[in-house]
């Protein structure tokens, strides 16, 4: 029975993806200290949530223009070059953090054209990287592998903030951002140890005594063409249509650092109820994704994402509606925050499982990298749009009031993108 229950681990059985896998346990934790770090710096620097969602906008615009342009690339070019590129130039922007923190430079413009660099080497890498499963993996096993890498990324997203949340005021951000320069070595190891991954098309057949097919260009036509194909797929446009609502109206973490502050009375660099709210979500996806051994038989894949994102946004008005009403009461608002987070981070999970799936699945090879492309334009785009939208709205109506209408407004929305695209609810696969 508990086989059922846990998350499935036979993708760990092929060399390559166990690599990469175990790599990611390492590089997790430091890349999500520097996620911790440059919010908390961001406000330690200036005093303001919209600085903070400023550093949304920096983020925004890199990961869709090289988002878009990269998985471009992967469908052109040996995907393991373009991972060991990238992720050397994660490392060199990683160590940017460091010199800028040590010198005590203290400058918030700076410190976000920092951020806009590495978010373009994060998006090329991330399509990329994704992009590669199908190539090393059997179709089956892909559900299950994605679980296990959420599960990673997200148990990193609990210890960085925790460490970091912590540690910032004692051993300064400078320490946090050398630790992920440092951490960040494991991926280029895993990613050197890959066999060359040219795309399928790469050599050109033309036994036939024809044309040799043209070879695809990473070009402006070339992303138009991955755009083009996936209008004509509504199941597919509608799962970031869902996700992108999920996001932008119910990712609060833009308010994390002055909910700390004037909520919990916490430091303005961090503390331990900054840290606690950094945590909750990713703490229920790993509960999630240790618990996601039911991912793999799911034949209605449409209808999971749906009922999933409905909890996540029910999950986000209750821990908003908490701190909206519970002033002066003897509840313990804190830790119901904490919790109600947690579970729209184990429903996050398992929708993003599913709609991953969906997209590795029914995508070619030779434009799996431009969809992946988008899916980290959505997936990662999605809540830089948040931070903005948040920072803007909390200055106008508060936090606590702009946290919880949020998660009604997941709610309000997914429903109506449900009922307006009904084959997407519909959506299931045989899972053999």
């Amino acid at each position: 029975m508990a086989r059922g229950i846990l998350a499935d681990t036979r993708p760990l059985q092929n060399v390559y993806f166990r690599r990469l896998w175990t790599a990611n346990i390492i590089t997790v934790v430091g890349a999500q200290l520097t996620i911790v770090a440059v919010p908390a710096q961001l406000y330690a620097i200036t005093g303001s949530s919209a600085y903070v969602g400023l550093s949304g906008v920096f983020g925004l615009v890199p990961l869709v223009v090289f988002g878009l342009w990269g998985g471009a690339l992967a469908d052109t070019f040996d995907r393991r070059r373009i991972l060991m590129v990238t992720t050397v130039g994660l490392i060199v922007t990683s160590a940017a953090f460091w010199a800028q923190a040590a010198a005590g430079v203290g400058n918030v413009w700076l410190l976000l054209v920092i951020f806009a660099l590495q978010q373009a080497f994060f998006a090329v890498n991330q399509p990329t990287r994704t992009a590669v499963l199908p190539r090393i993996l059997p179709l089956e096993r892909l559900p299950a592998a994605n679980s296990l890498n959420m599960t990673v990324m997200q148990a990193g997203a609990i210890a960085g903030p925790l460490v970091g949340g912590a540690l910032i005021p004692v051993l300064g951000f400078s320490t946090l951002y050398f630790v992920d320069a440092v951490c960040l070595f494991a991926t280029l190891w895993a990613v050197v140890s890959l066999p060359p991954l040219p795309p399928e098309h790469g050599v050109p057949d033309a036994g036939d005594g024809g044309t040799p097919p043209a070879r695809p260009t990473a070009g402006f036509r070339s992303v138009v063409d991955g755009l083009v194909y996936l209008k004509g797929h509504p199941v597919l446009l509608m799962s970031f249509v869902i996700d992108l609502i999920a996001m932008i109206f119910g990712m609060p973490r833009a308010l994390f650092p002055q909910i700390a502050h004037e909520s919990f009375g916490g430091p303005s660099d961090g503390g331990v109820a900054f840290a606690l709210l950094f945590i909750a979500i990713p703490l229920g996806a790993v509960v999630g994704g240790v618990l996601s051994g039911w991912v793999s038989r799911v034949q209605r894949q449409g209808r999971a994402v749906v009922v999933c994102v409905l909890i996540w946004g029910v999950s986000i008005a209750v821990a908003g509606g908490v701190l909206v009403f519970a002033h002066g009461s003897m509840l313990p608002v804190l830790p119901i925050v904490v919790l109600a987070l947690m579970i729209g981070g184990a429903a996050d999970m398992a929708s993003a499982a599913f709609r991953q799936t969906m997209l590795q699945s029914a995508a070619s090879d030779d434009v799996r990298g431009r969809l992946q492309g988008v899916f980290i334009v959505v997936v990662a785009g999605g809540p830089r749009i948040a931070d903005v939208t948040h920072g803007a709205a909390a200055a106008a109506a508060g936090t606590a009031a702009t946290f919880a209408g949020g998660g009604v407004l997941v709610v309000i929305f997914t429903v109506v993108a449900t009922l307006a695209v009904p084959v997407f609810y519909r959506y299931r696969v045989s899972t053999g």
